[in-house]
Formats: structure tokens, C-alpha cells, sequence
């Protein structure tokens, strides 16, 4: 369990946990809107040394980071309707990519997630931190 502050500290925290990350790895993140998760993507795109600018793929379902240390796959299923339409949209390819995948929302469709998928729940507190907790779903 780890207490962010800020969303410098959000930032950071995805900082450190990038150069954990290897080809194939999936990233889970959960958490209510503003939790923090397009904060901690900002950072494991840039620990990848990526120069990427990153926004929240809500609307454009997924955004491609290929300039750093391993290409980086960043997904929203927020707005997905159906594991059907997730699955439209490539998603199998995807996981056979040379890269790290991270998905927001990835709670909406768990089953479409490989087993070795790396789950952290975000939940953000009254005093405006967040609690950052990894499970195995």
C-alpha cells in the first residue's frame, strides 16, 4: 500500500514502477474519476523515457507511446460497453505486442485480462490523497 499526496507524487510513483515493467506486462489501474490513474500513466510513460505528451484515451479508446525504452499501449474502458467492442477494437493483438500495456477502468471487463495482469486499485481519500493498493484479481 502506498499514500500519494499529490498528483506529483501520482506521477512519480508511475516513475518508479516503469523500469519494473517488461515486454508484455499489463497494468490494471482502477479507481473512481480523478483517482489518479491518467497521473500514473503520465509517469510510467515517462519512466520508459518517452517524450510523449499523455492524455486520457477516453474518447480515442487507446493511445500508442512508441518513442521510449518499450512502446506503451495506454486503454480507457470507460466508456466500452461490452468485452465484444473491447475486442473490436484489437484488443487481442494487442497482448501479443513487444510492450507494456495499461488499461484504466480495466475493473469494467477483468476477464479480458491475462492472468499474470498487475492490479492496482486507487482510492482517493478525504484529505485528497490516494491509496495505491496492488492485488491479484
Amino acid at each position: 500500500m502506498t499514500t500519494l499526496h499529490t498528483a506529483e507524487d501520482a506521477h512519480a510513483w508511475g516513475t518508479q514502477l516503469a523500469p519494473t515493467l517488461a515486454a508484455g506486462d499489463v497494468i490494471a489501474l482502477c479507481g473512481t474519476l480523478g483517482a489518479g490513474k491518467t497521473q500514473i500513466t503520465r509517469g510510467i510513460v515517462a519512466g520508459m523515457n518517452s517524450q510523449a505528451a499523455v492524455t486520457s484515451p477516453t474518447f480515442t479508446l487507446v493511445h500508442e507511446y512508441l518513442d521510449g525504452r518499450l512502446p506503451v499501449f495506454h486503454f480507457d474502458f470507460y466508456r466500452m460497453d461490452s468485452a465484444a467492442e473491447v475486442i473490436g477494437i484489437g484488443w487481442d493483438e494487442f497482448l501479443t505486442e513487444p510492450g507494456v500495456i495499461i488499461v484504466e477502468w480495466a475493473d469494467m471487463f477483468p476477464d479480458l485480462l491475462p492472468p499474470h495482469t498487475r492490479w492496482f486499485q486507487i482510492d482517493a481519500r478525504q484529505d485528497g490523497s490516494r491509496i495505491v493498493t496492488e492485488s491479484s484479481k
